[in-house]
């Protein structure tokens, strides 16, 4: 099979050996390996739900290894609206190479397209205000890249990992944690510290919500930094009622009655799509989203896997209509 070249989304080693794989298709494959039964069979993937479809660059990525030369697979393009029941992906071959590989292609499309369809929900309520994924530390740090990935598959401007920029092909995103002001002792001394020794290429964000008044917080470090501050974040906990409309839109007019119009405001902490739609509503003056569990804790939508053909004869089992299944939408994918 000709190698799907892009290494970033090149598989495990416990996905290549079945080690992640459901047992029942390892005993398969042994099964049909002793009884010298490999019929080349077509297999068909969809959903029951609309959704961005992300994660199909990985699944390409491990098909491309383990398929034989006359394999064929049929795909549907990453960050593709999807509807119900439409077939996102059709793979022809002899069955053994890739019967073990069922739970991984439907784990990767399942987790990854629910990120994105739950990030494009936040894109699409903030539009024309850019979103930024958050969510790294709500998931296992083992997956978290491959969410923030999904995340920028459905719309999202920029996410916080290294790994995640790095599968996205961009710059990570970050500012300043409540941590490093804590351990300073004081806003200003910490956008100082990150101004004398972070790199000048990224940009000054400062957070301002940690010992005093947002508003107070964004004039003192706006008036240390002068043009060198890109922008502030918002990041106001539960316990002090959250960010708020009318807290932006004070924080926005402070810094403009004193000439800082060029600073920019964030707003993070508990975002999802009904609140950027209260910020929305109420022409609160955002310039970005943060957005963390929203999309991270997505609820994974569910893949399912046909056999359709054996040997060219329509089958199926019960409630699907034995045959192949046209979507026009099918773009051949492997070999290329």
């Amino acid at each position: 099979m000709t190698e799907f070249t892009d290494d970033r989304f090149a598989p495990s080693q416990a996905t290549l050996s079945g080690d992640n794989a459901d047992v029942y298709f390892l005993r398969t494959k042994h099964i049909l390996e002793v009884e010298g039964v490999n019929p080349r069979v077509s297999m068909e993937i969809f959903t029951r739900k609309p959704a961005v479809l992300a994660g199909m660059n990985e699944v390409l990525a491990l098909l491309a290894r383990v398929l034989p030369d006359d394999a064929e697979v049929w795909a549907l393009e990453e960050g593709a609206h999807i509807e119900p029941r439409e077939i996102v992906l059709r793979i022809t071959g002899p069955y053994q190479t890739f019967a073990i590989y069922e739970t991984a292609y439907l784990g990767i499309l399942a987790h990854e397209t629910g990120w994105a369809t739950a990030a494009r929900a936040c894109v699409e309520a903030a539009d024309p205000i850019p979103v930024l994924s958050f969510g790294a530390r709500h998931v296992h740090p083992d997956v978290s890249a491959r969410m923030e990935y999904a995340a920028m598959v459905g719309g999202c401007s920029g996410c916080a990992t290294p790994a995640g920029a790095r599968l996205a092909g961009i710059a990570p995103s970050g500012t300043i944690p409540h941590a490093l002001i804590l351990s300073l002792g004081d806003t200003v001394r910490a956008v100082e510290a990150f101004d004398r020794h972070i790199d000048h290429a990224v940009k000054r964000i400062a957070l301002v919500d940690t010992f005093r008044d947002e508003a107070e917080e964004s004039l003192r470090v706006a008036r240390a930094l002068g043009d060198k501050l890109w922008g502030v974040r918002l990041d106001t906990p539960s316990e002090r009622g959250r960010v708020t409309p009318e807290l932006v839109k004070e924080v926005r007019a402070r810094l403009d009655l004193e000439g800082f119009q060029h600073v920019k405001i964030f707003v993070s902490g508990g975002i999802d799509p009904d609140r950027i739609r209260v910020f929305k509503e109420a022409n609160a003056p955002v310039d970005g989203f943060g957005v963390g569990s929203a999309i991270s804790g997505a609820q994974p939508i569910d893949f399912t896997a046909d056999i359709k053909e054996i040997d060219g004869r329509p089958v199926a089992k019960r409630g699907r209509i034995p045959g192949i299944t046209p979507n026009p939408r099918l773009k051949k994918a492997l070999p290329a």
